[in-house]
């Protein structure tokens, strides 16, 4: 159809003729037919030798993270056997952005490769397409353009962190999770001690406190951890606090149950993701099913009852919300089990008084300076990139 420039062109050509017979100038008419002839020539040009153009996309990584750069590579093959016309293409990147290639003229059957970078400003998913190739005659008086490639998405999921996982007498969860694990007899048999009070009544050996005059233990080599559930609460009123604005709260929530989800897979936990609204993930490849979600996750539904955690050996059950006073943490857990150690982050505790197993996480550094103190080893020293990541 006529670009802006055509259509002033096709306007001028109507008044030309119309003057022209108005005052009877034949030169008017003269200038007239060779504007409305080089509109019409324009547009038969373009319609008629459009180009036939085949283009592939390919977008790597497929998942990025919040400030990485990704690269999109177009691959643009001249399918028929003449030269192409020039044609510009563009492919609009988010809602923001938009690339722009020039592509000369391609000799029959040729094949060229061209390609830019991709930002990742914020976690979502990224709209990549679809491409349009614009072609224009010389005179600029008439354009076509058509689709050539479909759309395409890609994740951008939240920054990540390196954690470090707990390990039995290292640091305030460590210790914790080594005398829960002498109470319960959770381990190899190693030997028989005295009762001490605290002991879970299931590690009393009955024959041996028969024989004795005090009641007697099983001791056990202790293992370490072996599972993770990490619970994100989705509730709006759980980051509705006096020192953080909600939002960025809840950004930060996301980013660190990214953290403990990527890190516990990583570290050879078996992990499970929990959230409101029934979402629960868990199996083969869990961290980046977690990733996924996370780059589209929004404030949401409460969280459901957790259901009973199948697994065995010491876990913990990593709560993530805003604060100490909300539902997600101050709900009982009706299916206890003594192996499961639960400990809180909370992205804006406000005045509250946190205990050993609650970490402040009002701010990055804080996190990371209280999460190496829980876990008794050096946390967050690196960033963390998704599977399939740029590196």
């Amino acid at each position: 159809m006529p670009t802006r420039q055509g259509w002033t062109v096709a306007v001028a050509a109507v008044l030309a003729v119309a003057v022209g017979r108005v005052f009877g100038i034949v030169e008017l008419f003269v200038i007239g037919a060779g504007l409305g002839v080089a509109v019409v020539w324009s547009v038969l040009v373009v319609r008629l030798l459009r180009p036939r153009l085949r283009i592939t996309r390919w977008v790597h990584p497929t998942m990025l993270t919040v400030g990485d750069q990704g690269r999109v590579d177009l691959t643009i093959e001249n399918r028929r056997r003449l030269p192409s016309p020039r044609v510009e293409l563009t492919e609009p990147v988010g809602s923001a952005n938009t690339a722009k290639l020039t592509v000369a003229s391609l000799p029959a059957r040729a094949v060229v490769n061209a390609g830019y970078r991709v930002p990742a400003p914020q976690r979502g998913l990224l709209a990549i397409g679809p491409t349009s190739v614009v072609r224009r005659d010389l005179l600029g008086l008439a354009s076509d353009r058509r689709v050539m490639a479909a759309a395409s998405e890609v994740v951008v999921a939240p920054l990540t962190y390196e954690l470090a996982m707990p390990s039995l007498g290292h640091g305030v969860l460590g210790r914790h999770l080594l005398a829960l694990a002498q109470r319960t007899g959770l381990g190899e048999f190693h030997s028989l001690r005295d009762y001490v009070p605290g002991d879970e009544p299931r590690s009393i050996h009955w024959r041996a406190s028969a024989r004795s005059l005090d009641l007697k233990v099983r001791q056990h080599e202790a293992q370490g951890v072996r599972r993770c559930i990490v619970v994100l609460d989705r509730e709006s009123a759980a980051y509705v606090g006096v020192a953080d604005d909600p939002a960025r709260s809840f950004e930060r929530a996301i980013s660190i149950a990214g953290s403990l989800a990527l890190s516990a897979d990583r570290s050879g936990l078996t992990t499970r993701f929990v959230t409101g609204g029934g979402l629960d993930l868990r199996g083969p490849e869990v961290s980046a099913h977690v990733l996924r979600r996370l780059a589209q996750i929004d404030l949401g539904p409460p969280l459901d009852e957790l259901e009973r955690d199948p697994g065995e050996g010491l876990g913990l059950v990593i709560v993530v919300t805003g604060s100490p006073d909300s539902a997600a943490w101050r709900r009982p857990d009706r299916n206890v089990d003594p192996t499961l150690t639960r400990v809180g982050i909370f992205t804006d505790p406000g005045d509250h008084r946190l205990a050993p197993l609650m970490v402040d996480a009002h701010s990055t550094a804080a996190f990371r300076e209280h999460w190496a103190k829980l876990a008794g080893r050096q946390g967050m020293t690196r960033q963390l990139q998704p599977v399939g990541a740029a590196r």
